[in-house]
């Protein structure tokens, strides 16, 4: 067989180059793996029906293919979350190490800045994503959302205000999360509600998705002494059965607590001025299926 025959062809070797970043984009703009991997599927239909050669910028049409799918999927995904079962957290992803080297990649991840993305109108988040995370030109976002530059340039700026005004109040260094992470992790191992509370910020607060699967707080905790008690309280039913260790999701330092070696939480928080602002738990099972193998992300 020669060489080109074993090739794959043109369309599927470009697909495949960019399939980290279209996952990525996919991912950021829905907070679901899964309906990201759904988006890719779309995508990858979509483009072996494109005749290549009129296509000027490959990369820059598949991003437009996939934006357009996912924000189609993010309108459907708004739905389901009006009737989940207590809060809804973005799924978490078990990331490769060097994802945290890019420091605009990694905070776009994060469980915070996906928290405040969610807060964002469907056209809104996209417009920010494209531009603030993968610098897309103003002209090439307005053919993947079906608007003018002009307006285009408004929504970034509107969207860039929202967030703004809600994200962390100032960049953490991963030593400091990991510090803090290995302070909560002995608080919990011993019970120890005080140092509990000397880590969490007064006005801390606390969101635990279980997906009506697994049992959760069913809305928000919000205050240091509430939130200490209810860890302290979860921690004690399972007693000597859980293990809690050091992982990475979503680009930064995170705790995975596992009940007889099996996996049942994923622990993420957002650290201003030295303290956790915000503690979020994801117990439902659909959405930890991402945490045995690391997900390729990039830009």
């Amino acid at each position: 067989m020669s060489e080109d025959a074993s090739r794959p062809d043109p369309a599927t070797e470009v697909f495949v180059a960019h399939r980290n970043l279209l996952f990525t984009v996919a991912y950021e703009m829905l907070g679901s793996a899964v309906d990201a991997e759904d988006v890719l599927q779309e995508t990858w239909l979509r483009w072996v029906g494109v005749d290549l050669d009129t296509v000027r910028d490959r990369r820059a049409y598949l991003v437009r293919i996939a934006t357009r799918q996912a924000l189609g999927r993010l309108r459907t995904l708004g739905r389901r979350k009006e009737s989940y079962v207590g809060p809804w957290l973005p799924e978490p992803l078990l990331t490769v190490p060097d994802v945290a080297e890019d420091v605009e990649l990694a905070e776009s991840m994060s469980m915070a800045m996906m928290l405040v993305l969610e807060t964002l109108a469907p056209t809104e988040r996209a417009v920010f994503v494209l531009r603030e995370v993968f610098d897309l030109g103003y002209e090439e976002i307005a053919e993947a959302v079906d608007k003018t530059p002009a307006a285009v340039r408004q929504i970034a700026h509107r969207a860039r205000s929202h967030v703004a005004a809600r994200r962390p109040r100032g960049a953490v260094s991963a030593a400091e999360t990991r510090a803090a992470l290995g302070a909560f992790q002995r608080a919990l191992e011993t019970g120890d509600l005080q140092t509990l509370l000397d880590l969490l910020a007064p006005d801390v607060v606390a969101l635990s998705d279980g997906g009506g699967i697994k049992q959760a707080m069913p809305r928000p905790v919000v205050g240091a002494g509430k939130v200490a008690r209810a860890l302290a309280a979860g921690v004690a039913v399972f007693g000597p059965r859980v293990t809690v260790e050091p992982t990475r999701v979503n680009g930064h330092p995170a705790l995975i607590t596992r009940i007889d070696g099996e996996i049942d939480m994923v622990v993420a928080m957002r650290i201003d001025d030295g303290l956790i602002t915000g503690l979020y738990t994801v117990r439902n099972p659909e959405k930890l299926t991402r945490m045995e193998q690391e997900t390729a992300v990039s830009r």
